[in-house]
């Protein structure tokens, strides 16, 4: 057994989407388990994530002992999940994994769903996924009923936040299994100083294009700003499937010379384009993005959703309503009024984050909850 004879771990992560904090987590989570010297894979929709995804893991695959397997999986449930189900069973009867750690809600269904075994763990991390919709519409009602199917088919759930914890216990119950929080964790470079650029501008905003994610309602905020007599700038460093719509959001308001888009970067070279940066999202669970440019220090107001306010911890003097245009634009007009107070809460967050969300105590606290499960075997 695991854990027990010394041996090494097999260890399948899937995933639906390999893009965004997903993505990066489970990258992570994987070249740290392959440090400790376990066996680790890894299944990702051949769909998404294009060249970003391929390259990434064609860099991870030479170290993953159980491969890198793409398969197609569709965002929205079809009677096609039964085959790429009948292809995860396949994979898994091959590949012999000791640990399935499912991520997100689809990809969480195929590793938990009729894959019980006397001497293998479910593990399951939502990742937000499902929990983003509420059980008043007709997807949060079905995806509802497909965490409560499987709840009690899980020997692990690992959460990355207690936001995202306790909003599964609110809306789907309380599992039998063990639950776990494990926060999100970055590496040892990603603590290195961030130099601004010459052409920076006052704002910036990392992440992609989806209404969740709020860049619309920034670009309100800063239409707001400048009518009220404060002329700031704005870079968005992104992309995704609202992208058309936001630059034409900025167009209809005259903001051509006051925003620009400089596409999809890394996160740190983004963090040098302005002077603060902005987190606009309507809903999140433990954004990477947030926990990045704290490690680096950039100075940062963001929307007190999800699992942020676990990030900032005593400093949530920095954060502000959630959907709420004029409380995000009094914010940003606040932190670029005193900079160097600003400035100063960067640097103590930047300890905090150092503490508490590294890639090293990430790894550990996982590797430690399927320690806790098995023994629960």
């Amino acid at each position: 057994m695991p854990f027990v004879d010394g041996q090494p771990l097999r260890i399948l992560h899937a995933t639906r989407a390999p893009v965004g904090g997903i993505f990066r987590h489970i990258l992570d989570l994987a070249n740290g388990q392959v440090d400790r010297g376990d066996h680790v894979g890894i299944i990702a929709d051949s769909l998404t994530g294009g060249e970003r995804a391929e390259q990434a893991l064609a860099e991870i695959a030479p170290r993953l002992k159980l491969g890198v397997h793409r398969t197609a999986i569709r965002r929205e449930p079809l009677p096609s999940d039964v085959l790429v189900w009948a292809r995860f069973q396949r994979m898994i009867r091959e590949l012999k994994p000791d640990v399935l750690h499912g991520h997100g809600a689809k990809a969480g269904t195929y590793m938990r769903l009729k894959t019980a075994s006397r001497d293998r763990i479910r593990v399951y991390t939502p990742h937000g996924g499902s929990l983003h919709y509420p059980l008043s519409t007709l997807k949060g009602s079905i995806y509802a009923r497909i965490e409560r199917a499987l709840m009690n088919h899980t020997d692990l759930f690992l959460f990355e936040s207690a936001f995202a914890r306790d909003t599964y216990q609110r809306t789907i119950g309380a599992p039998k299994g063990l639950v776990k929080c494990v926060f999100n964790g970055v590496t040892a470079v990603e603590f290195d100083p961030v130099v601004k650029a010459n052409d920076a501008t006052d704002l910036i905003c990392v992440g992609e294009f989806r209404r969740i994610k709020g860049a619309d309602l920034l670009i309100d905020a800063v239409a707001k700003l400048r009518a009220g007599g404060h002329p700031v700038t704005l870079t968005l460093a992104g992309d995704g499937e609202e992208s058309a719509s936001i630059k034409a959001q900025v167009e209809r308001l005259g903001l051509g010379e006051a925003v620009r888009f400089i596409g999809h970067v890394k996160a740190r070279y983004g963090f040098s384009k302005g002077s603060l940066l902005v987190v606009p999202s309507r809903g999140d669970s433990m954004p990477y993005v947030v926990i990045e440019a704290a490690a680096a220090g950039i100075p940062m107001v963001a929307a007190n959703v999800g699992g942020i306010p676990e990030i900032f911890g005593e400093h949530g003097d920095a954060l502000f309503a959630p959907g709420n245009t004029a409380a995000m634009a009094d914010a940003i007009a606040a932190a670029l009024k005193d900079l160097a107070a600003t400035r100063e809460r960067a640097k103590s967050l930047r300890e905090r984050i150092f503490m508490h969300f590294s890639q090293k105590a990430m790894v550990e606290g996982v590797c430690a909850g399927y320690r806790d499960a098995f023994g629960n075997r």
